[in-house]
């Protein structure tokens, strides 16, 4: 295993983005729906950049690269589109660094995303196919939909109920792994979060 997995928090960190074109924006996004702090390098921004910047969500460099650009930065992300800038980038870089088209110059790679609500899905095959990664994404994509998300929201909230009204900790216990169980998400794909929700609920009422 050539990547260590894991998912960063980037609360109020400082993430500077090197180039305003489409690769950059769909990045920057992304980093703002993370809550970093993001900081575009770039003499020119896509509309949906200059839109943010004009909302105040990130800031912005109107201006080529120069070293020092980086100072204070947690995370940075090159996505120009010349080689020398992004490399020049990659040599700069303190912290974490991923350069678009050239992983190996950086020390992190982004994988491919599946979102549903709470529950996120990466899915890398360590850059050899990004192809196979879409694909992949594409077969979770269609084996967990929006109810999923849904059903999280719902667990959310059941597993601060349990908690407070199961007193018996291994009743408790047995109730919250329950909510996770293969004939409850089986009812979840197959029939909807109306269904999996109510034998949920008949199974805490029982309990209680």
């Amino acid at each position: 295993m050539r990547y260590y997995p894991a998912f960063l928090d980037l609360s109020d960190r400082k993430a500077v983005v090197v180039g305003g074109g489409k690769v950059a924006e769909r990045k920057v996004r992304s980093l703002v729906k993370a809550g970093a702090l993001v900081e575009v390098v770039s003499p020119d921004l896509t509309t949906g950049l200059k839109t943010l910047c004009d909302q105040g969500k990130i800031r912005h460099k109107k201006r080529k690269y120069r070293s020092g650009d980086l100072r204070g930065a947690f995370i940075v992300i090159a996505a120009t589109s010349s080689a020398d800038v992004n490399a020049k980038v990659a040599r700069d870089a303190k912290n974490l660094v991923n350069i678009i088209d050239m992983p190996a110059d950086g020390n992190f790679i982004v994988p491919s995303l599946v979102r549903r609500g709470n529950l996120t899905i990466a899915i890398s095959t360590e850059g050899v196919s990004p192809a196979i990664s879409k694909a992949v994404r594409k077969e979770i994509e269609q084996k967990y939909d929006a109810e999923f998300a849904r059903y999280l929201r719902f667990v959310e909230s059941l597993r601060k109920k349990a908690i407070k009204e199961i007193k018996d900790a291994k009743k408790r216990e047995r109730f919250l792994k329950s909510l996770a169980s293969t004939e409850i998400l089986a009812t979840l794909r197959n029939r909807g979060f109306g269904a999996a929700s109510g034998e949920v609920l008949k199974a805490l009422d029982k309990i209680k």
